[in-house]
């Protein structure tokens, strides 16, 4: 049985291309600096989601599931099940709000502060691997920002518009 030769496609435009997208040049980056951050985090016990809630505690701790979920762009749903795992390690504590016990207090442990002593050399670690300076790394950090912030801006006037 003979089969046809495959018929070239006619090439896409150059915007359709695979490279010329933003959105997979910021995908293929957190893939490689997810990988980083695996091998630097392995050290702790950690995954890169429960690290990023160790550093919000970190920096302020005693925070509601609701302010930890708006400081890392997390919902409950996809928060809790991490606050869990952590609690389960030891890590941090959650408790009823005395004042209201709709809310739920997240609070670091004596490990889980201990935690942040042996965590000194992630950042270094991945600084080292991005091969950026500090300045570099800090216009990276500041222009994602800006993207992010644009990027929620336009989604809000579209769920805005959509609700018309």
């Amino acid at each position: 049985m003979s089969s046809k030769p495959a018929i070239p496609a006619t090439p896409p435009p150059a915007y359709l291309t695979l490279d010329a997208q933003l959105c997979f040049a910021l995908y293929s980056a957190h893939l490689a600096m997810g990988k980083v951050y695996r091998r630097h985090l392995a050290e702790l016990g950690l995954t890169y989601p429960q690290y990023l809630v160790m550093l919000v505690l970190w920096e302020s701790d005693g925070l509601t599931v609701t302010a930890l979920g708006d400081r890392l762009y997390l919902d409950s749903a996809t928060l809790t099940p991490l606050l869990k795992r952590l609690q389960a390690l030891g890590l941090l504590r959650r408790d009823r709000a005395q004042a209201d016990q709709r809310q739920v207090l997240v609070t670091l442990t004596q490990a889980g502060r201990a935690l942040q002593q042996r965590a000194h050399a992630v950042p270094q670690g991945v600084m080292c691997a991005t091969g950026c300076t500090p300045a570099q790394a800090q216009v990276l950090k500041a222009e994602l920002e800006e993207l992010r912030a644009h990027l929620q801006g336009a989604q809000a006037t579209l769920e805005h518009t959509a609700g018309r």
